[in-house]
Parts: structure tokens; sequence; C-alpha cells
């Protein structure tokens, strides 16, 4: 198998485990902010979603998900939606409510849809492109997306866990 299989396979890994959690993901736990923290769970589905989105679409030469497919607006977040959660305040995290799931996991999916047609253009050595030289060492377009689908992968496991308490009274 290829690097670039590889990386398909591991595509499909975080929007597979928020599928799973669907049918769990009502307006209370999507509201839930555990230990008071932040982040609730809608926010780490929406940031999820987000932060591949916006580190993606520089690399496709397109438009983020996000407006070309009009989810800025079915969210109805503002501006703070418009961000992709990284240094936000806790009162701008706050400010990402979401009620419905599905809108959370359709989202997830036009991006891992959008990612999947992107790996299927990519070979092998397209991945040590230099992206960012900023850094040492600088960040080739295979860092990148390994770091975009980690970030996602744990922010839904975060969720995930979330989900999975047990109530309390």
């Amino acid at each position: 198998m290829d690097a670039t299989a590889l990386l398909r396979d591991l595509a499909t890994r975080p929007r597979d485990a928020a599928r799973a959690l669907a049918r769990d993901l009502s307006p209370e736990i999507l509201a839930a902010h555990p230990g008071g923290h932040p982040n609730s769970v809608a926010w780490l589905l929406w940031h999820a979603a987000r932060e591949m989105d916006a580190q993606l679409a520089p690399m496709r030469g397109e438009e983020q998900m996000w407006t070309a497919q009009g989810f800025d607006q079915r969210f109805a977040l503002g501006e703070v939606g418009d961000q992709v959660g990284y240094g936000q305040s806790a009162d701008e995290a706050r400010a990402i409510t979401v009620d419905d799931p599905m809108l959370l996991i359709e989202h997830l999916e036009a991006v891992t849809t959008a990612l999947d047609t992107y790996l299927g253009t990519l070979t092998d050595d397209d991945l040590d492109d230099v992206l960012d030289e900023q850094w040492d060492p600088p960040v080739t377009r295979g860092v990148r997306l390994v770091s975009l689908l980690d970030d996602a992968a744990q922010h839904i496991g975060q969720a995930a866990y979330v989900v999975g308490m047990p109530r309390r009274d």
C-alpha cells in the first residue's frame, strides 16, 4: 500500500467516528461543557471540520467548504463561526452553539469528501512538497495532512468520551 492510499484510509476515520456518535448527540450533549471547559461537544465537532477545511482549501487551491457549500449560513454563527477555533477566547468558544448534530456531521462529511478527492490527485512524491518554510523542519504536504487528520481525530475522540460519560443526576 502506498502512502496516499494510507492517507485516504486515515481520512475517513474522523468522519466515521463522528457518524457513530450522531444518534447520541442530543442538544443537551452538544451543549455539554464538562468541567466547565469552554469547548462544548458541538465546538469539538465544529472545530474538527473547520480546521480540516481551512488547512485543506489552500492545498486544493479552492474555497473552503464552509463558504462554498453554505455551511457558514446554515450554522449562522456569525464572525466567530468563520474562525477555526485556534486561539479563541473562552467567550468565543462558548459562542459556538449548534443544536443539530446532522449539520455538524454534514460539514465533516463535505470536508472529508473534498479531502478524499484531493488525496486521489496526489502521488507519494507530492507528499514531500514543502508548504511552509517558517518551521524547522519545514512543513511538507504529507506532514500537514497528517497534522490536520490527527487534530480532527483527537477532537472527535474527546467528543466521544463526553458522549460516553455516565449521566449523573
